[in-house]
């Protein structure tokens, strides 16, 4: 028996990273320079002592499932428990895809009832944080509650993004409404939640009953619950936490690690975020480089200028090239004389000489139609071609502009 273990939701399409979950499950997205979106959970998972987790896949699950392997970056290479993919599979009553968060764990109740636990930790592959999982399961037991949320306030302009809920001085849920259009409170659901499994188990199934539902824990579970009168309490948290969905929050969150004031940091041994290792060599900054407040990884060869930019691992920069405010992801080319500024260049990339692709907002034809301009995998952009802001570029581009 398992006191408690963690399922975590890494199944979504991710369809607002647009040219980066092409051929990617949103959770496989690179981030950090040497990280992917979840390693951040994984982390949280054994840096909580949580030792047994399932992965539900299954949108463009083939990068994820050979990132996960056995789980030895995580610790979590386990004979009892460590971590289990879960796609959907073909059972006697038939075979379905996962509808919803909700039917996504009730499909997998067999194997959650494998460990007997007494809590269920329920979380989303797609955040950038840091958080101890132990200490809000000590307060879901000291609340005797049945259904726990971590809660953050948010600005109330992004309040109707999320599931928001108004709560008492206690921390009792008093009520819950899923991405209101005029939210009466500012406390937003984190998409982290405990639940007591006997609880959980009753609701997955009526759930699971009724036609009319969308199989969604934020829509279903959580509203019927509250309707029922169960004991459902807010843990607040403070520190830092990112929903990392689109491209500009992507890019945010990356140029966030290079920004001494916010307070995520990777480099905490106390509470290390583990990843699986590249095996490169050490990265090579030539005489003719130019690096300030940048993230170069193992294996980067730099000897051109780089500002204010996160490099992963195995990306060239050639001389004269620049990369300013951007995020390159694993095996990209800049090559001489190119210039990337204020873009996420995807995995296998190549940017040909003198191509320019992006600029800064104040050096924008029309700032109006500025924004982040996304290169998508293993795109060639051709010599002297040149991007605009706000691009998105699927296919090689050989010479001439691109607009968005």
């Amino acid at each position: 028996m398992k006191e408690c273990i963690a399922m975590l939701l890494a199944g979504g399409q991710g369809s607002r990273l647009y040219a980066l979950t092409q051929r990617l499950a949103k959770p496989a997205v690179p981030f950090g320079g040497k990280y992917r979106i979840i390693d951040f959970p994984l982390s949280n998972c054994v840096n909580s002592g949580i030792d047994t987790v399932g992965i539900l896949t299954q949108y463009q699950p083939l990068v994820l499932n050979e990132y996960i392997g056995n789980g030895q970056p995580w610790d979590l290479d386990r004979l009892y428990g460590g971590v289990h993919v879960l796609p959907p599979y073909q059972k006697a009553t038939g075979s379905d895809w996962y509808k919803g968060t909700a039917n996504a764990i009730y499909q997998n109740i067999n194997f959650i009832e494998r460990y007997d636990p007494e809590y269920v930790v329920i979380l989303s592959g797609d955040h950038i944080y840091k958080m101890d999982y132990s200490k809000m399961l000590e307060f879901h037991k000291a609340h005797n509650a049945d259904c726990t949320i971590a809660v953050m306030e948010v600005p109330w302009e992004e309040a109707s993004r999320f599931g928001i809920m108004s709560a008492s001085d206690d921390g009792t849920i008093t009520k819950f409404q899923e991405k209101p259009k005029n939210p009466e409170s500012n406390l937003a659901s984190m998409g982290i939640y405990i639940f007591t499994w006997d609880k959980l188990r009753k609701y997955l199934g009526e759930d699971e009953a009724d036609p009319t539902s969308d199989n969604d824990f934020g829509k279903n579970i959580i509203p019927n619950m509250l309707d029922a009168g169960e004991h459902m309490v807010a843990y607040p948290f403070e520190g830092y936490w990112k929903d990392v969905g689109t491209i500009d929050s992507l890019w945010e969150a990356n140029m966030d690690l290079l920004d001494p004031n916010v307070p995520l940091d990777v480099w905490d041994d106390d509470w290390k975020i583990y990843s699986r290792n590249s095996g490169m060599t050490g990265h090579f900054v030539s005489d003719t480089a130019d690096v300030q407040n940048s993230m170069v990884t193992e294996g980067c060869t730099v000897e051109g200028k780089v500002e204010k930019s996160v490099l992963f691992a195995g990306v060239k920069v050639g001389k004269g090239a620049v990369v300013e405010e951007s995020i390159v992801m694993p095996g990209a080319v800049i090559e001489e004389g190119a210039h990337v500024a204020y873009t996420i260049v995807a995995e296998n990339v190549v940017v040909k000489k003198d191509a320019v692709v992006g600029c800064a907002k104040e050096e924008a034809e029309d700032p109006e139609k500025w924004g982040i301009a996304v290169i998508g995998e293993g795109v060639t952009i051709g010599e002297g071609a040149k991007v605009y802001p706000k691009a998105m570029v699927v296919k090689n581009v050989e010479d001439g502009d691109i607009q968005w």
